[in-house]
């Protein structure tokens, strides 16, 4: 049974100019409903409607087109892949991001195959989902996994951010935030390029692949005072 809930007389399509505009699509109500609380408090990110299964999900991505749609796995339906193909099919422009509790190796694969632009883990933190919604929309692609307990303890593994720079280290602060790089400039007074320069450096520093990346490379930086 789907909820088919809208998030308001606003929040249709074409809803406040230059948000994007989200679907969340999961059966927990109460996870849906915080997760959606919390995107709201966010600048440029709007919920327009929520729903508690495949085919309600469907539904709303058909009523609303969304700009992304945060989608879970396990519900009621006809199964993740299914679902994942007729909201696809429902509204075409739609980037689709997979937030579950599951890491398997082969969901992962079959789901980006699919045409998912994103697999989180719900241990992801909130300004990394934040930054896979931003990121999905300039035509990125997330995966976030949270890490294994093997290996040596804490304090035995390697500090990723020890050479980080404190701008480099600032930066990444408003990266986690999810700000765009212009953003980031006119926060530190600097140029856009100049921007661009700092991440392939801290890229280089970190081994990342793209933003998401070194923003789960440096996780500990938010509870580490310098």
């Amino acid at each position: 049974m789907s909820t088919g809930a809208a998030a308001g007389a606003g929040a249709g399509p074409g809803g406040d100019c230059g948000d994007i505009r989200v679907l969340a699509v999961d059966d927990h109500r109460l996870l849906r409903e915080a997760l959606c609380e919390l995107l709201e408090l966010y600048d440029g990110l709007t919920v327009v409607a929520q729903a508690d299964d495949g085919p309600g999900g469907v539904r709303m991505a058909g009523l609303h087109r969304p700009d992304v749609v945060l989608l879970d796995v396990e519900m009621p339906g006809p199964g993740p892949l299914a679902n994942l193909r007729a909201i696809q099919q429902a509204a075409p422009d739609a980037k689709v991001i997979v937030l579950t509790m599951h890491d398997n190796r082969r969901l992962i694969d079959s789901m980006l195959s699919a045409g998912a632009v994103g697999y989180l883990h719900k241990e992801a933190e909130r300004e990394v989902l934040v930054a896979a919604i931003r990121s999905a929309v300039a035509g990125g692609t997330t995966m976030f996994l949270p890490r294994t307990s093997n290996g040596p303890g804490p304090e035995q593994e390697p500090d990723p951010a020890a050479s980080l720079t404190l701008r480099e280290r600032e930066l990444m602060e408003l990266v986690a935030q999810g700000l765009s790089n212009r953003q980031i400039g006119t926060r530190l007074g600097i140029t856009e390029g100049t921007v661009k320069r700092h991440l392939r450096n801290i890229f280089d520093k970190l081994g990342a692949t793209s933003r998401l990346d070194a923003v789960n490379r440096v996780q500990p930086l938010r509870h580490r005072r310098y």
